[in-house]
């Protein structure tokens, strides 16, 4: 099944940066992590996925309506351009499906008699721990 919303490249910024962490010599002097960035006012999704967007408590997602991805994965710099846009995809995939509204239900008139009779059946068990008087 294709995704519900296609990004157009000529909307996504992809800069190869240096990558991070071991790698020896090679990480020092070639660039083949990839920085992401979808501006996602300017973008052409929809107007309520946008907002989904944008409002999604994501790490990813800053204060000033950018999609940051930084791909450092792969060695190669195609399969993390790649990665980004898959990652980026997958992201939009989420917001663009409306979450499920929920319908809020009552509990069965067994289910709260049986809750009350556990606690009521607690509540002897505790109360027959107290101290013991001689008499």
């Amino acid at each position: 099944m294709p995704p519900p919303y296609v990004i157009p490249p000529e909307e996504v910024e992809i800069v190869p940066i240096r990558a991070q962490g071991a790698g020896g010599q090679n990480v020092n002097k070639v660039s083949n992590a990839v920085h992401l960035r979808f501006d996602i006012a300017a973008s052409s999704l929809p107007s309520d996925v946008r907002e989904r967007l944008a409002r999604l408590a994501d790490q990813r997602v800053s204060k000033d309506g950018w999609v940051i991805i930084k791909a450092q994965q792969y060695r190669s710099l195609e399969q993390n351009r790649a990665d980004a846009l898959r990652r980026l995809q997958e992201l939009v995939d989420s917001v663009a499906v409306l979450p499920k509204a929920r319908r809020p239900t009552r509990p069965t008139r067994g289910s709260v008699t049986r809750r009350l009779d556990g606690k009521a059946r607690d509540a002897r068990v505790k109360a027959g721990r107290g101290k013991v008087e001689d008499s």
